[in-house]
């Protein structure tokens, strides 16, 4: 079973749509109004495995002050300004079309982030401690953001919204750390890294594809009545990424040596798009799944942006120290 879903992780441009597609073909065949009551449970899957490895200790420790300070205001100034601008052009008559686009924009980094930042050898204490302060931050503005920039257009359910951002972020945030805390004590840091840790995220990835086939498959229908509106979505989010990683990579390459480069680039135009499909499906209900498909095409697209920054940039740069393993 690993190995399956270590496949699958490691080939995530291919397997999303395929999960699409099952998905899709689920929906028009069969009735999947039950995926509805499956939702909560698939969130607590594909978010809870992630927190356990996430080192909220590593945010104490002294040092990379300046890359995650940038990386935090270009996360929360610069990046919901271009989904929200972006999700005006390009959904101007679709208001949750628009918030599935601001919801891209306001929950920063993943743990790929940190993936990326050792595949392009740079600074991974710098890339923790931005994905962690990011998911805190994030959790806790994502709200504000929404009701000040569409509060106006869309009712938004802030109280909900709160409980549920609490349920989905902090709650799994604080259940990984002790998680965490008792596996060790247990086996000790040594098994814990060695044996255990790389599972964690394999879990997630499970809960991340059938979120993914149940999105897809609620709303099947309405994309089987109206395919166009798969092109429709696709060109807000090459251009959301296209102008994400020119920015954070001119801020990188501006500010920070060649170390302190992958963290703030990483740090940034990733996005943590498993806990805003989450807040998507969990908060917004049935309006949920039009921003599901929003956020399923942003997996395929910021995979396959952050590949080829490792491949053309980062690797030539670290080709002087060692040869760096780009990954698929």
């Amino acid at each position: 079973m690993w190995k399956v879903l270590k496949f699958l992780k490691e080939h995530l441009v291919y397997t999303i749509p395929v999960f699409m597609v099952l998905g899709f073909v689920a929906g028009l065949l069969f009735d999947v109004t039950f995926l509805k009551s499956t939702i909560l449970f698939l969130t607590f899957l594909m978010v809870y495995p992630m927190m356990v490895n996430l080192q909220v200790k590593k945010l104490f420790v002294r040092g990379d002050n300046k890359p995650v300070v940038a990386a935090q205001l270009i996360n929360f100034i610069f990046i919901p300004l271009v989904s929200f601008g972006l999700g005006k052009i390009f959904f101007a008559e679709e208001p949750m079309m628009i918030m599935g686009m601001l919801l891209i924009g306001l929950i920063p980094t993943s743990g790929m982030t940190i993936s990326w930042t050792g595949f392009a050898k740079g600074n991974l204490n710098g890339a923790i401690k931005i994905q962690t302060s990011g998911m805190i931050l994030g959790a806790i503005l994502a709200p504000l953001y929404i009701q000040f920039l569409l509060g106006a257009k869309v009712e938004v359910p802030m109280m909900s919204m709160f409980i549920q951002i609490f349920s989905i972020v902090i709650l799994p945030l604080v259940l990984g750390v002790f998680t965490r805390f008792l596996i060790v004590k247990k086996v000790g840091e040594e098994k814990y890294n060695r044996k255990i840790k790389m599972k964690f995220p394999l879990i997630s990835t499970l809960g991340l594809f059938l979120m993914i086939f149940a999105a897809m498959a609620l709303r099947a229908k309405a994309i089987y009545n109206n395919p166009q509106i798969l092109l429709h979505v696709i060109v807000p989010i090459v251009l959301f990424y296209i102008i994400n990683f020119l920015f954070s990579i001119f801020v990188g390459k501006s500010l920070f040596d060649f170390k302190n480069q992958s963290p703030v680039i990483f740090g940034t135009a990733i996005r943590n798009l498993s806990i805003a499909l989450a807040i998507a499906m969990n908060v917004f209900g049935k309006n949920g799944a039009d921003m599901a498909l929003l956020i399923s095409v942003a997996y395929i697209v910021q995979v396959e942006f952050a590949a080829l920054y490792v491949k053309k940039v980062a690797a030539p740069a670290a080709a002087r120290f060692e040869i760096v393993k780009v990954p698929g």
